[in-house]
């Protein structure tokens, strides 16, 4: 489970004892500000991997917090390239099939983000080109709902390259978390004259629980120290220093 174990004592003794020596490895989609990326040293930067470094810190583990692609990430984890996910990957039912998942750690709606004064409404999806992350929650809503409507989807492998295509006219609209959608694109002089378009769309069928830590099914003891260090930071507020550094609004929600 753990990359390195350097146990002191007996095992059996405890959760505490076993922690000395570890290091936990973490993946993360490098491409997904403010939540995560990678910055010009190569080391994962942003809110998840912060999350990632508070969680080992409780645990009094090394972090280690490393890039993957987000439409690969799961296969990642079953062939044990890292030991837990933290990449703002919400919970479902779909996910929770193959991987397990620790408490929530925030829960945003999505939106669509689209030219200024977009008005959204079931005739306006036919034709349309919306820019989705691939194997995202995402795109499962948005194949499910909007496609029959007539709209076609535009899959990424990374979140920015959508808002690229967005502001160079290749897609009428892109699908993100909400908090991606304001602090990558429509805060910035990119995304100057585009805004939120419609509703936000938060159905727990789709869009889950929130955003949690996954490990793969077998790793109950990791998962149990997870959420006890999930606790704990939320308690010792260090979840809040950290939510302020990338947010002007509680993250968590409800």
């Amino acid at each position: 489970m753990f990359k390195s174990l350097m146990v002191l004592g007996a095992c059996a003794l405890g959760m505490a004892a076993a922690a000395q020596g570890e290091t936990l490895r973490f993946a993360t989609d490098a491409s997904y500000p403010p939540f995560s990326q990678q910055g010009p040293d190569g080391k994962m930067k942003g809110f998840d991997p912060d999350i990632a470094q508070a969680l080992c810190s409780a645990m009094k583990v090394t972090c280690e917090v490393v890039p993957q692609d987000f439409d690969g990430i799961i296969p990642a984890l079953q062939a044990r390239k890292f030991d837990a996910i933290i990449a703002s990957m919400n919970i479902t039912d779909e996910r929770k099939k193959v991987v397990s998942f620790s408490d929530k750690y925030y829960n945003m709606p999505s939106r669509l983000v689209a030219k200024q004064g977009s008005q959204i409404n079931d005739a306006w999806f036919k034709g349309k080109k919306i820019g989705v992350l691939r194997s995202s929650i995402q795109e499962k809503y948005a194949r499910d709902n909007w496609v029959k409507l007539g709209a076609k989807l535009v899959s990424y492998a990374k979140a920015p390259e959508s808002f690229l295509d967005l502001k160079a006219g290749r897609i009428d609209a892109s699908f993100v978390d909400a908090a991606v959608g304001e602090s990558d694109f429509i805060k910035t002089p990119s995304g100057k004259g585009y805004a939120f378009a419609g509703p936000e769309y938060n159905e727990v069928k789709y869009f889950g629980e929130g955003a949690a830590v996954a490990v793969r099914k077998p790793d109950a003891a990791l998962l149990a120290r997870i959420n006890k260090a999930l606790k704990q930071i939320r308690a010792d507020g260090s979840y809040d220093k950290i939510q302020k550094k990338y947010f002007s609004f509680d993250i968590y929600g409800k």
